[in-house]
This record gives C-alpha cells, structure tokens and sequence, in this order.
C-alpha cells in the first residue's frame, strides 16, 4: 500500500467503514495496515502487555480502551515490543505515552491523546472480541488501513494497486 491512501480506499470501496476522525497518528509509520487482533479492557494494559509480547505477524492490535483519558495504556516500552515481534500497528481507543520516542519507533500507531500516567496492572481484560467505538464495529480477523487522512476497516483484505 505504499502510494494507495485512504481516500483512495474509499473511492475504491465505498462501502468500507470509516472510524470517526478522532484519532492523531503518534508511531514512526503514519501508514500501516493488517488483519485486526482485539484488546478491550479499561485503564489496565495487562492484556496490551501480553499481546504485544507475541508475535504480530503483520497484524493491528485494536485497543478498545474505553476511551480512557486518565491514563496511558501503551507506551514506549510495549511500542518497540510490538514493532520487534512484527505488529504493524496499534489503534488505540485511549491514551499513549512517551510520545517522542513513539515517533521514532518502527509501529504505526494511532491513539486519541497522549496521557503521562500510566495505565494499572490488574490482569484485568479480554482479547480477540468484537469491540464497537469511533462509530464502527470492529471484529477480529476484519482488515485495518490507516493513515493520516483517517482510519477504514473492511471485512477482507482489498485488492489495490497503486
């Protein structure tokens, strides 16, 4: 997808959903792409944490955090985690930290905000479900393309050339 951009995508495929544009592009790729992986806990990134351990294998770990803005549920330590075991990218419905070094690090990653605090660890959690926010229902397995012109996501991978 190195030329092929969001707005492209829609013109292409008008049917894909597009997240509300309340998302700000804080990793080292603004443009990242993957089959969905799912995350959906509040204010404790323990399942964050054990996600980004495993291998990515190209995919975007979709966090529904909540929408939290009291914490940061990924920083730069899981960042560069999950940029080393092959994620493409995180989406994080919440807060991200250390945000200068998330620029530098090899993950796309997009987030409502930044927050200084980090999240709690309860081990509290769950993973692979279907999560709803931004306006779209996003289920594993689904397709994520983002850029900075905005986040889609379509049920399968879409064929584009560029």
């Amino acid at each position: 997808m190195s030329h092929i951009g969001t707005p492209d995508i829609c013109d292409a495929y008008p049917d894909v959903a597009v997240l509300d544009p309340i998302f700000a592009n804080f990793g080292g790729h603004d443009t990242f792409y993957g089959p969905v992986r799912t995350v959906k806990c509040f204010e404790d990134n323990s399942r964050v944490k054990e996600a980004v351990a495993e291998p990515g294998n190209g995919a975007v770990l979709v966090v529904d955090a909540g929408g939290s803005s009291r914490c940061a549920m990924l920083g730069d330590m899981l960042a560069e985690q999950a940029a080393d075991n092959g994620w493409a990218g995180v989406v994080m419905y919440g807060c991200v930290r250390d945000v200068d070094v998330l620029a530098e690090t090899e993950l796309g990653i997009q987030a409502l905000g930044a927050h200084p605090r980090k999240s709690e660890k309860r081990g509290e959690g769950i993973r692979d479900v279907t999560v709803t926010f931004a306006g779209v229902t996003i289920t594993p397995g689904q397709w994520l393309y983002a850029d900075n012109n905005g986040i889609l996501v379509a049920s399968e991978r879409l064929a584009l050339e560029d």
